[in-house]
């Protein structure tokens, strides 16, 4: 299988690092192959300008996206990882969706209708958040939906699973450990 991680934490000594590299060392352990773009570490521009979005509507790709473009287009299966900021991803996980997964790439509009261009491949959102499921009361069932019904499903990739780890910067690292391990056996199974 070929496994995308994106990955969108600007702290390289994160919880959210150990999930990428856990993550990564299971996929390629299972013999996967796996490419990860480290968004913050890439330097990765957020911002859909105004000569970005004209050139878009007219079919032309920036280099730069085209490479993201292709490694969506490998992928069998694409995990994201981030940090719950404000209910939502981090901007530059939100900007990478909005200049990689571009209309006529990752969505079309066919005969008045949206149609999915990213069928047939799977998805992993793994988020961390600084508070409680308690703390997000009736929400915490929505917190990744922005990515999974929003972005992922609309885009055609429907075969999707999400997990949240809460309390990571207040909990015990044995506490984490233990998440890790749940991660370990999930990548195991998938």
């Amino acid at each position: 299988m070929n496994v995308l991680i994106v990955y969108a934490h600007p702290n390289p000594q994160s919880f959210n690092k150990s999930i990428l590299d856990t993550v990564d060392a299971e996929f390629k352990q299972r013999g996967d192959a796996v490419r990860i773009r480290d968004l913050y570490a890439e330097h990765f521009n957020p911002v859909l300008d105004e000569s970005q979005l004209e050139l878009q509507t007219q079919g032309d790709v920036p280099a730069d996206i085209v490479q993201y473009q292709q490694d969506v287009e490998w992928a069998d299966t694409i995990v994201i990882i981030y940090p719950l900021w404000w209910f939502d991803r981090p901007a530059i996980l939100k900007g990478w969706f909005d200049r990689v997964f571009t209309n006529g790439f990752a969505f079309s509009f066919e005969d008045g209708e949206i149609k999915g261009l990213l069928t047939g491949k799977r998805a992993i959102v793994i988020v961390t958040t600084g508070g409680t499921r308690e703390d997000f009361g009736k929400n915490a069932d929505q917190l990744t939906r922005n990515t999974t019904e929003g972005t992922l499903a609309f885009c055609g990739i429907h075969d999707i699973v999400d997990r949240v780890f809460y309390s990571v910067p207040i909990v015990e690292n044995e506490v984490r450990q233990e998440m890790l391990s749940e991660l370990k056996s999930f990548i195991q199974k998938f």
